[in-house]
């Protein structure tokens, strides 16, 4: 698998799903372009330390070219310009990752539409779809200038779970089953154009935050379990990267087109592994294990 002379745009890469896909991208040797609000001079809102310099960085370590690019995807003049950058630069853009979020600080667990704060909700979704929107509106056109592109629309969940369960509150749902629905119509759109959209959902993701939030690192993060057994099910960024990296180098990716996938379950397909060797399918353990109430268990899951 190589994606040498292939060029990636990760839209929200600072940390997380998209630094991982970002720096997987680059192992593969594509040159990929990240962007994000988090850098050395300033930070976004959620006041952390990563930064976009910072995963350009982590892409060219791995074997990639990264070039990080300060853009709030809220502001449709700085995407314009990204993806003009990008066009001036390169000539093309193979694939679009849309990875913006930033909902973290903004969602409120099993708050109902009135409890919510209002104007955190409303956050959240110009966050988390208004942005997806604008950058795949000034940049897919760029993507379609050569045959066999790829839009990866990255979400929280799979369109079957999601269709079946309420995910955290009223705000979180909409955003997340906004997002599938994105990758659907995109595929409707892009399909007769020859490029490919899917939407693309990791598992419990060992996140930067969610280190930070049990007090653990990537290091030491079973220690997590004690807390949280069903942690046990968690991956890296890295799993989720590999994912997006196989489906830009499948020549027939296009059987995809429109779909809901997860990191475990193109895992199967593809053959690749965690960076500790296993394979974890997260979505069919919270589905036979985890939401049943059954004790912690993995075996036959990673």
């Amino acid at each position: 698998m190589t994606l040498e002379g292939r060029v990636a745009l990760v839209a929200g890469a600072t940390r997380g799903a998209g630094r991982g896909i970002a720096v997987q991208l680059g192992a593969q040797g594509a040159t990929v372009y990240v962007s994000g609000r988090s850098t050395r001079g300033r930070r976004s809102e959620y006041d952390r330390p990563e930064t976009i310099e910072e995963t350009a960085e982590l892409v060219t370590a791995a074997g990639g070219r990264g070039i990080a690019v300060v853009a709030d995807h809220l502001v449709p003049a700085e995407v314009e310009a990204l993806v003009r950058r990008i066009d001036t630069e390169q000539g093309r853009l193979d694939v679009l990752v849309n990875d913006i979020w930033g909902g973290e600080v903004l969602f409120e667990w099993d708050s109902t539409v009135w409890e919510h704060d209002l104007d955190k909700g409303l956050r959240l979704l110009r966050l988390a779809v208004e942005t997806h929107a604008v950058t795949s509106h000034f940049a897919v056109p760029l993507l379609l200038r050569e045959p066999g592109g790829l839009v990866v629309e990255m979400t929280d969940g799979t369109a079957d779970y999601n269709s079946a369960h309420y995910r955290v509150s009223f705000f979180y749902d909409i955003a997340k089953s906004s997002v599938l629905r994105m990758a659907f119509a995109l595929g409707h759109e892009l399909g007769p154009r020859g490029a490919t959209a899917v939407a693309l959902t990791p598992g419990w993701l060992r996140s930067e935050m969610m280190l930070d939030a049990y007090g653990v690192t990537e290091e030491t993060w079973r220690d997590a379990l004690t807390k949280a057994p069903h942690f046990a099910i968690s991956e890296t960024p890295a799993y989720v990267g590999r994912a997006v990296a196989a489906l830009a180098a499948d020549p027939e990716v296009s059987r995809w087109n429109g779909g809901s996938l997860s990191s475990g379950q193109l895992a199967q397909v593809y053959g690749f592994t965690d960076l500790d060797g296993s394979r974890p399918d997260a979505w069919r353990y919270l589905v036979e294990v985890q939401d049943p109430g059954h004790p912690a268990n993995t075996t036959g899951y990673r």
